[in-house]
């Protein structure tokens, strides 16, 4: 059992060390951001394929630009356990958010290559190329790619400089016309099993080391547009005011009551703004952005409607112009039952206690439902569960707890 032990307690330490490494990688020179195909995203890439390849998988990148490692199996032809998350980032965002999924499986699959150990079926390692959407104003790109379900039109988003997201692609040589080939066939894989921080205090208050997801949250966003009037903030009575930024207002404290009071449902204004406002002028305009989010749809869409019936009220009553566009939409995923049982049967042959929680995250084994049935280990972190910010944290114990976990569920896969 000691020697056990400290095998995985130097997965551990070998997972923390690379995501350290890994954050040298990074467009900002002491924040950690790394998006879609910039020359960091490719250095990243290239280091996961250096580790890939030293764990003894056969690596290969597609045109999308994910990054695939295959620890073969016994039987080559048997449709293979996937596993993997993504190696981008959010601006200034955290060292373990996705790279723990894909760092974790490596680590574990070394130490099978080193004894030798094959399985009936193969390990496919994937790192997803994008996830967050941050570069291109388009999510899960990397995941959507290899399900077979990539919109073509963001080919033709364009991101800052003015590059549209085809002639990156291009600039790195990935031809987009050939997105098709990056598409698996669903008889290829028997399932996909994500491994994530939880991204949230749950774990972390309630002392679980790690947890099975239940579900992938379901989302709603708007983005909305608010017309009043400009004034003088000294002349207009209050009885007259069509004040754009407090009907922003009361809306957003509608969405915080209507979202409070169910578990599993949140709503959140996360962008508010006053355009050209001044502190002497009533505001004449307002812009901001609505994320619905709920494990259950039915919950979800439900809230939804009372959040857009309680927009047209407020608006009307204060003769307020509206524009209100959806910008996504998106189902819950929930976990295969199959799947979370063996999670659970792994977290307890570990000898630790076992926790469901649903995710209130999207992350990549949304667009891989589509392809197979899907899971999620999610692996606690510290500092209040904070994520996608520098103070994202997790400790090496927790990170050799999960190897430990994932690599028993991989023993017994199917058993």
């Amino acid at each position: 059992m000691h020697d056990e032990q400290q095998k995985y307690l130097y997965c551990g330490e070998e997972i923390m060390a690379r995501a350290e490494l890994l954050a040298t990688h990074t467009e900002v020179p002491g924040m950690m951001t790394r998006t879609y195909l910039t020359p960091q995203h490719q250095a990243a890439a290239q280091q996961l394929i250096d580790w890939m390849l030293a764990a003894g998988m056969a690596v290969r990148r597609d045109v999308a630009g994910n990054v695939i490692g295959r620890y073969e199996g016994l039987t080559p032809e048997a449709p293979a356990l996937v596993t993997g998350s993504h190696f981008d980032t959010v601006r200034n965002g955290g060292k373990y958010d996705g790279l723990l999924g894909i760092l974790l499986p490596i680590s574990c699959i070394a130490q099978w290559h080193r004894a030798g150990r094959r399985f009936p079926h193969a390990l496919e390692v994937i790192g997803f190329a994008e996830e967050e959407g941050v570069r291109f104003k388009a999510t899960l790109l990397g995941s959507r790619a290899i399900a077979g379900s990539f919109d073509r039109k963001v080919l033709d988003n364009r991101d800052a400089d003015g590059i549209s997201m085809r002639e990156a692609m291009a600039q790195v040589g990935f031809d987009a016309a050939l997105l098709d080939q990056a598409a698996w066939l669903p008889h290829t894989v028997r399932a996909f099993v994500e491994v994530h921080i939880e991204q949230g205090p749950l774990l972390l208050n309630e002392d679980f080391a790690v947890g099975v997801v239940t579900a992938i949250s379901g989302a709603t966003r708007f983005t909305v547009e608010l017309s009043g009037l400009a004034g003088h903030a000294g002349t207009v009575p209050m009885h007259m005011r069509r004040d754009a930024a407090m009907a922003a207002a009361e809306i957003g404290l509608y969405i915080e009551q209507r979202c409070s009071g169910q578990p599993g449902l949140v709503g959140t204004v996360g962008m508010l703004e006053v355009p050209n406002g001044a502190a002497n002028v009533v505001p004449g305009s307002a812009r901001f952005s609505i994320d619905i989010r709920a494990g259950q749809d039915a919950m979800r869409l439900a809230a939804v409607a009372d959040v857009v019936a309680a927009i047209e009220r407020i608006t009307e009553r204060r003769r307020i112009g509206l524009q209100l566009q959806q910008t996504h939409e998106a189902s819950s995923v929930p976990c295969a039952p199959w799947l979370q049982e063996q999670l659970a049967a792994a977290i307890g042959a570990c000898g630790l206690p076992v926790r469901h929680l649903p995710s209130g995250a999207g992350h990549d084994a949304m667009a891989m439902a589509a392809l197979a049935d899907v899971a999620m280990l999610f692996v606690r972190c510290g500092n209040g569960g904070i994520s996608h910010h520098p103070d994202e944290t997790m400790t090496a114990q927790d990170a050799a707890h999960a190897a430990r976990v994932f690599s028993r569920f991989v023993e017994h896969f199917g058993a």
